[in-house]
């Protein structure tokens, strides 16, 4: 081979490493904003992810998340979200109404799909649901809404319960101005004298059902709030233990020994939010994508907490029910 040739062959050789490490696909980055932690998320967590993996994203192989838990402190979620924003995610998943706010607050390009128990265009994240403006659309369960159904269930299972207490979250304010204007108004139509009780981390718990029975309460509406959704476990045995007859929003309140919950499906809401967040990636715009709203309500009513308390279920209301726990 002649000299010439070889040398040139020499730097052909050379610049392949360059041309491989180009031709690298560039994966993309979804930030996961949430106001609670991971351990109290596992299973709305999993559901994300499968409505990621539907779409064919799996983290670690095309796609990085990038986990931004704030422990229950919502203060920390602007600072969470700028982190995010810094590392230029390709899409940011706000997955509770505090982290979508949060979201909301920091005016950025990126896109951002939220998860929410609250009407969106109430909270200010959108001005219209079938068109949502800019760079933000995404799920909302609607659950904070039907707290003044919850109050009514109550009634209907204690109906001589003329104390009843609605336990809110006041580190989330504006949650709780929605919330409670609902719940006051379904107390003053059944003449319920309705309490409300304050709890903003899960040492506060027991506090309040002693609060409770020191009221003479009958029974207890949980708010719609994700640090109660993320312990509603904790809450159900509580409720069990002090022998309150309590209603809440997911099947894992009943399970635990709530005496019934009432709201629409959260982990069907994480699985959307992760479908959402699948398609943006693959080229859809937010603005072009409408605000999904989860629209079947389950109703759980634990029949054995019903006998321990008392309290026969009328049979219309056991019929209506997607399950008796037994």
């Amino acid at each position: 081979m002649r000299r010439r040739e070889f040398i040139a062959g020499l730097g052909s050789a050379a610049l392949w490493p360059l041309v491989v490490q180009a031709q690298q696909p560039v994966i993309p980055i979804v930030g996961f904003l949430n106001s609670q932690s991971a351990q109290n998320y596992q299973r709305q967590l999993a559901a994300f992810l499968d409505g990621l993996a539907e779409a064919g994203y799996v983290d670690g192989r095309n796609v990085k998340i990038e986990y931004r838990w704030a422990e229950n402190h919502s203060d920390r979620l602007p600072a969470l979200m700028a982190d995010l924003v810094e590392k230029k995610a390709t899409v940011i998943a706000a997955t509770s109404t505090p982290a979508a706010l949060a979201a909301k607050a920091a005016k950025t390009t990126i896109p951002i799909v939220f998860e929410t128990g609250f009407d969106p265009i109430q909270l200010g994240l959108v001005t219209n649901l079938n068109k949502p403006s800019e760079n933000i659309t995404g799920v909302t369960q609607l659950n904070a809404l039907v707290t003044p159904k919850r109050l009514e269930l109550l009634h209907e299972l204690v109906p001589k319960a003329n104390v009843i207490g609605l336990l809110v979250n006041p580190a989330n304010p504006t949650l709780i101005e929605v919330e409670t204007n609902g719940a006051m108004s379904a107390a003053h139509s059944f003449s319920v004298t309705l309490h409300v009780l304050n709890a903003s981390n899960e040492g506060d718990f027991e506090g309040v059902f002693a609060k409770l029975t020191e009221l003479g309460a009958g029974g207890l509406v949980v708010g719609a709030d994700p640090l109660f959704t993320s312990r509603s476990t904790r809450l159900g045995e509580l409720a069990a233990r002090y022998a309150m007859p309590a209603v809440f929003e997911n099947r894992s309140f009943a399970a635990a020994g709530g005496l019934a919950s009432y709201g629409s499906n959260a982990l069907d809401s994480y699985r959307l939010t992760g479908a959402y967040v699948a398609r943006i990636l693959k080229g859809e715009k937010p603005a072009d994508l409408p605000v999904q709203q989860g629209t079947k309500l389950e109703l759980f009513i634990n029949a054995k907490s019903a006998k321990a308390l008392g309290i026969t279920v009328p049979l219309p209301l056991s019929g209506r029910a997607d399950e008796v726990i037994e």
